[in-house]
């Protein structure tokens, strides 16, 4: 069976559609108002849909909050969270991420973690807790290739990996949002950054 066109989608298809459309809206007004200002029924009308509609697919602001979190994480392991695949020197693993994460960080969703992360800071909030899941796993993820960097001499011996992993992250999270809109320098300088870390020499 041929499958439908556009204007004979399946109601699965038609529910796809919609909830792509409002996770894209939502996120858009999260970067730029943040989670409290965010308002559903501009959600709803940006992407084109009745209030009703979005209510239909989510719950509450939390719940459609927390679904956005999952929706971004999942297109950055695509383009981004790929780099852990490599079986290459942990290094370089290390700075394709790098780079990878810094062009990600062009998108304008790539705000959205962020201002999450400090709207919810210290705050007992699934939200919260959602982002808090994410980074700490970042944070495991390069530990443990920079553990198999210090092993394979890779990387030279310094502080210890939990920490390096930490400010990594730390860099990962800070540089690329502050030089947005400033390419090529973004992707430069999150790698330089990166490199200074892991006490690796310039490129």
């Amino acid at each position: 069976m041929n499958a439908p066109d556009n204007g004979r989608l399946t109601q699965p298809e038609r529910r796809i559609r919609s909830r792509n459309a409002i996770l894209a809206a939502a996120a858009r007004g999260i970067a730029l108002h943040g989670y409290s200002a965010l308002s559903l029924t501009r959600v709803a009308q940006e992407a084109g849909y009745t209030r009703g509609a979005l209510y239909h697919q989510f719950a509450s602001k939390e719940d459609l909050a927390i679904a956005v979190v999952a929706w971004i994480h999942q297109t950055w392991e695509a383009e981004v969270g790929i780099a852990f695949t490599s079986d290459g020197d942990p290094a370089e693993t290390l700075l394709n991420l790098a780079r990878r994460h810094a062009h990600y960080c062009r998108r304008d969703v790539a705000a959205v973690l962020m201002n999450l992360r400090v709207e919810f800071s210290h705050r007992d909030h699934p939200v919260g807790h959602a982002i808090t899941d994410i980074v700490e796993t970042l944070v495991d993820r390069c530990q443990s290739l920079i553990e198999a960097g210090l092993e394979a001499g890779t990387i030279p011996p310094g502080p210890p990996s939990r920490e390096m992993a930490l400010a990594m992250v730390g860099a990962l999270e800070a540089v690329p949002i502050q030089l947005v809109g400033r390419p090529p320098h973004d992707m430069v300088l999150t790698e330089r950054t990166v490199r200074g870390i892991l006490a690796l020499p310039p490129s």
